[in-house]
């Protein structure tokens, strides 16, 4: 049996390897918030059609990314506790958004620098944002363009559902692209509706009867 001394200086390497990651975790969970924070005002400016500000936002949400995955780059173990995962996504969130509806390429995970599962299940996220912006388009008389953004969560789902791993692995991948297809359905189903309202008011129109 070890001497009590013994034991004692491996109990204080130990508390001493925990106090490292105590700090880098309590560092990088209030940047991992304000990744969060401003990702989703991002997307808020992209939905105001403020491409300035919606830029700027997500430039602020990478910035404290970075930081938080450098503080936790030595620490897997923490960096694998969920709050990271959580903060790329919702940055990927913010990046995707603007890349769909302004009709470019999504940026790649390893452009984006982030991890695989994330990057997907951001992806899939921005899909189902897609919603809004394509109601306010509805609203507005754009059908074409809501056509063309209902085509774009489609390609996001369709390129995401062949994806068959445990959601260990994918961080619950399948429940968000459970929700997606909700998404998409109720999408579907307002194009159209709205469809069939315009085809019958330029059928009245024809008939002179509006």
């Amino acid at each position: 049996m070890a001497p009590r001394a013994e034991l004692l200086a491996y109990v204080e390497g130990i508390c001493l390897n925990l106090d490292k990651a105590n700090q880098a975790r309590e560092a990088a969970l209030p940047a991992c918030r304000r990744v969060i924070r401003a990702a989703g005002s991002s997307i808020r400016a992209v939905h105001r059609q403020d491409a300035v500000a919606a830029a700027e936002l997500a430039a602020e949400s990478e910035a404290e990314l970075r930081y938080a995955q450098q503080v936790l780059a030595s620490l897997p173990a923490v960096a694998h506790a969920g709050f990271l995962h959580d903060a790329e996504k919702e940055y990927v969130e913010a990046r995707a958004v603007a890349a769909l509806i302004n009709g470019t390429t999504v940026p790649g995970p390893d452009e984006l620098g982030v991890a695989g599962p994330a990057w997907m299940r951001g992806l899939a996220e921005a899909a189902s944002e897609l919603r809004r912006y394509m109601l306010d388009r509805l609203r507005a008389g754009e059908l074409e363009r809501s056509e063309e953004l209902l085509s774009a969560m489609d390609d996001v789902y369709d390129a995401l559902v062949v994806v068959d791993y445990p959601d260990a692995l994918t961080n619950g991948l399948r429940r968000t692209l459970d929700a997606l297809r909700a998404v998409l359905e109720r999408s579907r189903g307002d194009i159209t509706t709205t469809v069939l309202q315009v085809r019958l008011q330029r059928a009245l129109e024809a008939r002179g009867l509006s």
